[in-house]
């Protein structure tokens, strides 16, 4: 039985509709813990919004990670953190620091040379989903 996902789209949502939406149990709040860790990093750098994609923003009962994706415009990458650009040994240094994995929006997903954005747009199928997008002004 596959999870229910977003209608296809990009779905703007603030930090508390996040939290009140899919910090429905013990796992899911701390995956956005960390998940808010990884914005608060980028927006210290200037970034100025983030997409979020992933089994996190389905209604799968316990998700393992959140993926996701950040616009690169108006970012200070002397003073970003590392690790959001180390995409070695599938994100494992991302994984264990953020819990999730995330990407420039703008940067290459795959041979094709869809972007980021565009690619988690899509299933596996390469049918239409949603995303969230937040605009990290609003994160504490």
């Amino acid at each position: 039985m596959s999870s229910r996902r977003l209608p296809p789209g990009i779905h703007l949502a603030t930090w508390p509709e996040i939290v009140e939406r899919f910090a429905t149990n013990a796992r899911r709040r701390e995956i956005l813990a960390s998940l808010l860790r990884a914005l608060q990093a980028l927006k210290a750098t200037g970034c100025q919004r983030a997409f979020i994609d992933g089994s996190f923003i389905t209604s799968k009962e316990e998700p393992g990670d959140f993926d996701g994706c950040w616009d690169h415009e108006d970012v200070d990458f002397d003073a970003l953190d590392p690790v959001l650009l180390n995409f070695e040994g599938q994100r494992e240094a991302q994984k264990a620091k953020f819990q999730g994995e995330m990407f420039i929006a703008a940067t290459q997903a795959d041979e094709l040379g869809t972007r980021f954005l565009d690619f988690f747009q899509l299933d596996r199928d390469g049918r239409p989903k949603g995303i969230i997008q937040i605009d990290l002004e609003e994160i504490a």
